[in-house]
C-alpha cells in the first residue's frame, strides 16, 4: 500500500511532531511511504500574506499535486495543516477524488472556529478543549493572547477547516474513543476512527535505579494544573522525594519551590525520557481534556507509572482499575494517590501493569489492520 503522509511542523517541536515522526517510522515497515512537510518559515511576506486570507497556498498545492502524480498513492494522511500546508489542499484532494483520511491529535479546531468569545467558551469561564479562561477574552475570540491579527487569521483558518472537516468526503481518524464520541455530538457524520498513536514498546533494562523523584513535564501554565501540583505534593507524604519540572511556560516564575522541588526548563524529547526512565513515577494535574498523553504513555513503555486525572481520553490508555487516577479537580485526591507512591514495589507493579496494558493496545499486528481497515473502508 502507497500512503502520502502530509504534516505541518510546528515551530517548537511537540508531542504530534513526535507522533508524527513514530507513525512514519510504524507504517514504513510494512507501507511504502512518502512524506510532505512544511515549515512556517516566510519567504516571500507578500505571497504568504495572500496565502493567508486566502487559505489557497498555491506552492504548497503544486508540491503535492507533484507528488501524487508521481507517486500515485492509495491515500494521503493529513495531520497538521496550520498554516503553510493551507487548506486549499483539501480542496483539490477531494476535486481529484483522492482518498483522503484527517488526523485530529486536539481539539483545535472547534475552539478556533469562530470570532466570538462567547461561542467559543460556550457559556464556560474556563475552555477544557485549550485551556483559555473567561478572564483573558474581550468579545474577539483572541486564540493567540499576543496577538489579535493572529488571532483573526487563526479563526477564519479554523472557520474555514471546520466546515472542511465535516465534509462527509474526508475520512476522520482520532486518538480515543472519547474524541470520536464528541465530533458524533457534534453532528459529524463523516467515516470516524480510532486509531492510536503508535509507540515502541521495547525490553525493560532491568538495572535497579534510585528512583527518588517523580517528573511533570510538560509547558508550564495554568491550564496543565502544575501550581496545584507543586501544592498537592508539598501537602503529600512523598515529598522526601523529589519533584523534577520539566518545561517552559508562563507560570514558571510564579511557582513556589523549595529544596525538593527542581525546574529542570526546557528538555529535548531523549533527555526526557533519560530522566522519566529512573523516576518514582510521572504526574498529572491537566485540567484539560487532552488526546493521546504521549509523555504518560513514554513513561508506561518503561514501566513507569503515572499519576493522572480522570478526564477525556487519558484513562483509556491504561487498566480500568488503576488506583492513580484521581478525579479531576480534587487535589485532596490527588494528595491520597501521591501518597501510594511512597511504596516503592507497589509504584513497581503498577508500572509493569500499565505497561502491559499499553503493550496490548499498541499491538503492531491490530494497529496495522485498524489502518488498512481505515483506508480500504
Amino acid at each position: 500500500m502507497k500512503i502520502l503522509l502530509i504534516h505541518n511542523k510546528y515551530r517548537q517541536v511537540g508531542g504530534e511532531d513526535i507522533a508524527v515522526d513514530n507513525e512514519i517510522s510504524f507504517l514504513g515497515e510494512r507501507h511504502e511511504i512518502r512524506t510532505i512537510f512544511f515549515e512556517n518559515q516566510i519567504e516571500n511576506f507578500f505571497s504568504q500574506v495572500f496565502y493567508f486570507f486566502t487559505n489557497h497556498n498555491l506552492e504548497s498545492i503544486k508540491l503535492i499535486k507533484n507528488e501524487i502524480i508521481s507517486f500515485n498513492p492509495d491515500c494521503v494522511y493529513v495531520h497538521n495543516t496550520w498554516f503553510k500546508a493551507s487548506l486549499g489542499l483539501f480542496k483539490f484532494l477531494k476535486k481529484s477524488n483522492i482518498n483522503t483520511i484527517v488526523k485530529l491529535h486536539n481539539f483545535r479546531y472547534d475552539c478556533t472556529n469562530t470570532l466570538s468569545s462567547i461561542k467559543h467558551l460556550n457559556n464556560h469561564k474556563f475552555c477544557k478543549k485549550c485551556g483559555y479562561s473567561k478572564k483573558g477574552f474581550g468579545v474577539i475570540n483572541k486564540y493567540f493572547q499576543n496577538s489579535f491579527l493572529k488571532s483573526l487569521l487563526v479563526s477564519h483558518y479554523g472557520k474555514l477547516y471546520y466546515k472542511i472537516l465535516k465534509d462527509p468526503f474526508f475520512k476522520i481518524a482520532v486518538l480515543t474513543d472519547f474524541h470520536k464520541q464528541y465530533l458524533e455530538n457534534l453532528e459529524f457524520n463523516n467515516k470516524i476512527f480510532v486509531f492510536h498513536n503508535y509507540l515502541e514498546i521495547k525490553d525493560i533494562d532491568t538495572k535497579e535505579v534510585e528512583d527518588n523523584y517523580l517528573v511533570y513535564a510538560g509547558r508550564i501554565s495554568n491550564e496543565k494544573g502544575v501550581q496545584e501540583l507543586v501544592n498537592a505534593f508539598t501537602k503529600s507524604n512523598v515529598n522526601n522525594l523529589g519533584l523534577k519540572i520539566i518545561g517552559e511556560g508562563p507560570l514558571a516564575l510564579d511557582i513556589d519551590s523549595n529544596s525538593n522541588i527542581e525546574f529542570l526548563g526546557r528538555k529535548n524529547n531523549s533527555e526526557v525520557l533519560e530522566i522519566v526512565s529512573s523516576s518514582r513515577a510521572v504526574v498529572s494535574a491537566t485540567k484539560l481534556y487532552e488526546g493521546q498523553p504521549n509523555l504518560l504513555c513514554e513513561a508506561s513503555a518503561m514501566g513507569v507509572p503515572s499519576v493522572f486525572p480522570k478526564s477525556g481520553g487519558i484513562e483509556e490508555f491504561f487498566p480500568k482499575d488503576s488506583i492513580l487516577s484521581f478525579d479531576q479537580y480534587n487535589y485532596d485526591d490527588l494528595i491520597k494517590k501521591l501518597n501510594y507512591l511512597q511504596d516503592k514495589n507497589l509504584a513497581k507493579k503498577i508500572g509493569e501493569k500499565n505497561r502491559n496494558h499499553l503493550k496490548e493496545i499498541l499491538q503492531k499486528d491490530s494497529m496495522y489492520i485498524q489502518f488498512e481497515k481505515m483506508v480500504k473502508s
